[in-house]
C-alpha cells in the first residue's frame, strides 16, 4: 500500500509540475516588433541613425530578440577601394536576418535593397569628383548583387 500511494503521489506531483510550467507565461517578444524593425530598415538617413543608435545600445532592444549578427559584405570586400560600406552591409543583413525571422521578407526584400544602396549612397556622397563618380558605381554594383543574389 505504501509503495502505491507514494507512486500516486509522485505521478501526481510530475503532472502538476507540468500544468505549473506550462502555464507559466512564455517570453515573447514586443508586439511592435514589426513596427520596430520597419522603422529601422526604411530607405532614409534617419532610419540609418535610428537604426545605427539601436546597434550601439543593443541591450536596450533585448526585450525584442533581434538578430544583430552579421556577415558584412558577405564575401564582397567590406571597405572596397577604401570606401566604408561595412556598416550599410551590416544594417542590410539586419533587415534580411530579422524580416526572415518574422517571416516577412518576401514582402520587403524589395525596400530592403533599396535601402541598401541608399545606405551606400550616403556614404559615397563624402565623395567628390571622380572618386565620388568609382563610389556611385561600386554602389550600383553591391546593390545589383543582392537584388540578383541577396
Amino acid at each position: 500500500m505504501r509503495h502505491r500511494l507514494a507512486t500516486v503521489l509522485t505521478a501526481a506531483s510530475l503532472a502538476l509540475g507540468g500544468v505549473v510550467a506550462s502555464a507559466a507565461p512564455a517570453t515573447a517578444a514586443p508586439a511592435d516588433k514589426p513596427q520596430v524593425l520597419s522603422s529601422w530598415t526604411q530607405t532614409s538617413a534617419s532610419s540609418y541613425n535610428t537604426w545605427l543608435s539601436a546597434r550601439n545600445n543593443q541591450s536596450a532592444w533585448a526585450a525584442y530578440e533581434f538578430d544583430w549578427g552579421t556577415d558584412y559584405c558577405s564575401s564582397s570586400p567590406d571597405n572596397p577601394f577604401g570606401f566604408p560600406f561595412e556598416l550599410s552591409c551590416a544594417r542590410h543583413d539586419f533587415g534580411y536576418r530579422n524580416h526572415k525571422d518574422l517571416g516577412i521578407f518576401d514582402a520587403n526584400k524589395s525596400r530592403l535593397d533599396n535601402a541598401f544602396y541608399q545606405d551606400l549612397l550616403r556614404v559615397c556622397d563624402r565623395y567628390s569628383g571622380a572618386t565620388a563618380t568609382s563610389c556611385d558605381g561600386l554602389a550600383w554594383t553591391y546593390y545589383q548583387a543582392v537584388v540578383i543574389f541577396g
